[in-house]
């Protein structure tokens, strides 16, 4: 027993140690994290011009399973079904690499949906995000994420 602790504090050790994987500006980094929350924070109020705000112009976005989306598109994806909310969703950044005026971000994301019925549906995947620093804000230009299964025993 004394043995698997200090093995599991290791594990659990490099874990963390690899989602606080920074590179660049602190203060462009801060603002990448904080606009993640933001973002995070718009999609669980259903807030549609938040979210919108949070891409470039030219943004493109590439959801599971689906075609690359761009413009008004990125919003429709966004909307909700009427009577459907997302409760919670959350970002966890295992690396930030910031270089002048772009940076990409990747790691896990997980989230639960409200269906108009009431059921709840969990999810959670990994993603790439590319940002954009337009007129001293941190933007996102390409948005990719893909689902992933829990491991069968």
């Amino acid at each position: 027993m004394k043995v698997l602790i200090p093995l599991a504090l290791i594990l659990l050790g490099a874990h963390v140690g690899q989602a606080q994987n920074f590179k660049g500006n602190q203060k462009d980094i801060d603002q990448i994290l904080e606009n993640t929350r933001k973002f995070s924070a718009y999609v669980m109020a259903s807030d549609y011009d938040g979210i919108a705000s949070s891409y470039t112009k030219e943004a493109k976005i590439f959801p599971n399973n689906a075609l690359i989306l761009e413009g008004n598109d990125i919003i429709q994806y966004w909307t909700l079904p009427e009577g459907g909310h997302i409760p919670y969703h959350k970002i966890t950044q295992s690396e930030i690499t910031v270089e002048k005026d772009t940076a990409y971000d990747y790691g896990y994301y997980q989230g639960q949906t409200k269906h108009k019925d009431g059921s709840l549906s969990n999810w959670k995947g990994k993603y790439v995000i590319v940002w954009k620093k337009i007129e001293g804000e941190w933007k996102m230009y390409l948005d990719i994420w893909n689902n992933v299964k829990e491991k069968r025993s």
